[in-house]
């Protein structure tokens, strides 16, 4: 069997905005495949010690755009550090990645993970917004039905499960991969996650 990607995220993360290609590509490189686990930062941060951006340190919440501005720069992404539509809740664009997983495959749910955090961070567009997600899912050559299952509760108990298990798995932020058990947290590691994959063994 391939190596195997465990790729923890939210669909609001700036993080995995800014890493969401790159893990992509070093997957693609290594051979290794990826299981899209969109989560509830809502549900993890609690048990994990994490604040939601609001509740941060001023220090904290300053340092962080600077972080933002160096790594876009850095990559060459664009990125608004105060997007438009920034809190926004991620379950919408989350269910909907899982549908779009569950109904044709990997790669479309990739594409169309990237494009809702591309649509918060450089677009500055409402990922909480229907049309906004059916123009999404458009743009990616996926059928409007997946919208509809989207609603699904099978597909809320594949996000609740994705959730739980990212908890188990000592998940604390997004994104985070893990890979034979080990966590790797931030977009900031995928070095490491490079490394990781090079030395390990197909199971």
């Amino acid at each position: 069997m391939p190596l195997k990607i465990d790729y923890y995220f939210a669909p609001q993360s700036p993080w995995t905005y800014l890493g969401h290609q790159r893990l992509a590509d070093i997957a693609r490189t290594a051979g290794a495949t990826v299981t899209l686990l969109p989560i509830d930062l809502g549900k993890v941060f609690p048990v994990s010690g994490g604040l939601p951006l609001p509740q941060r340190a001023p220090q904290r919440q300053a340092y962080r755009l600077l972080e933002l501005k160096r790594f876009s720069e850095w990559l060459k992404l664009p990125l608004n550090l105060h997007p438009k539509y920034f809190p926004v809740s991620g379950d919408a664009a989350a269910r909907l990645v899982h549908a779009a997983d569950v109904q044709h495959g990997t790669d479309a749910a990739m594409r169309l993970a990237g494009a809702t955090l591309k649509a918060v961070w450089a677009d500055e567009l409402n990922i909480n917004d229907s049309p906004t997600l059916l123009n999404l899912v458009q743009r990616c050559g996926l059928p409007a039905e997946v919208m509809d299952a989207a609603q699904a509760p099978a597909v809320q108990a594949r996000y609740d499960a994705a959730t739980q298990q990212a908890i188990d798995a000592g998940v604390f932020g997004a994104p985070s991969f893990v890979i034979d058990g080990e966590l790797f947290w931030g977009q900031d590691r995928l070095d490491f996650v490079e490394r990781k994959l090079q030395t390990s063994t197909p199971q």
